[in-house]
């Protein structure tokens, strides 16, 4: 008997076709599950900064806590420089812009913190107070939307920003001397 006679391949009907796959498909959906799983962790978490930038970022912030926001903001920019992947980064970048005044700015770096990572809590609520901060009432309901639907109420960024909400939006004040011009007195021949 040649080698290929003796192997012979088992009839397929459809209760052996059923036996295989109550046999195999456990296995097949676990291993799928497995894989799919596998192939997502690391994909939700930050990644790690270089450390030049982290030195850069350090520095900013102590120079934040100094009282000298400029110097914060050039370290700021050297570290997303270094590492310009790192959404830490702008949103340090964007704190520092609300506390000088600088809304519109601010409102740029979080809109960039949220194009890498979409549902940064952090993002949301600092955009949100910003658009506040300019008068969009609207805008920040939206953000604290966003919010209540991501962590609910209990989350520290979404009561922050109810908070804001419901102080209603800074408006500057400004005293009449601010406004009038300096006044010259001109001798006229």
């Amino acid at each position: 008997m040649a080698p290929a006679e003796s192997f012979r391949a088992p009839a397929l009907n459809m209760s052996t076709l059923k036996e295989y796959i109550m046999r195999f498909a456990p296995a097949a959906a676990a291993l799928s599950l497995f894989l799919a799983v596998t192939a997502s962790v690391g994909q939700g978490t930050e990644r790690e900064t270089s450390p030049r930038a982290a030195m850069l970022v350090a520095e900013g912030r102590a120079a934040l806590e100094a009282g000298e926001p400029q110097k914060a903001i050039d370290a700021f920019e050297a570290a997303l420089a270094v590492d310009p992947g790192h959404t830490a980064i702008y949103l340090d970048l964007a704190n520092v812009a609300r506390a000088e005044g600088l809304q519109g700015k601010a409102i740029r770096y979080y809109r960039e913190a949220l194009e890498r990572d979409p549902g940064n809590l952090a993002a949301i609520s600092g955009e949100g107070a910003a658009l506040l901060e300019k008068g969009a009432i609207e805008k920040a309901r939206l953000n604290l939307a966003k919010l209540q639907s991501l962590c609910g109420n209990r989350c520290p960024e979404t009561r922050e920003l109810a908070a804001a909400l419901r102080s209603g939006p800074r408006t500057p004040v400004l005293a009449a001397e601010a406004v009038l011009p300096d006044a010259q007195v001109t001798q006229q021949n």
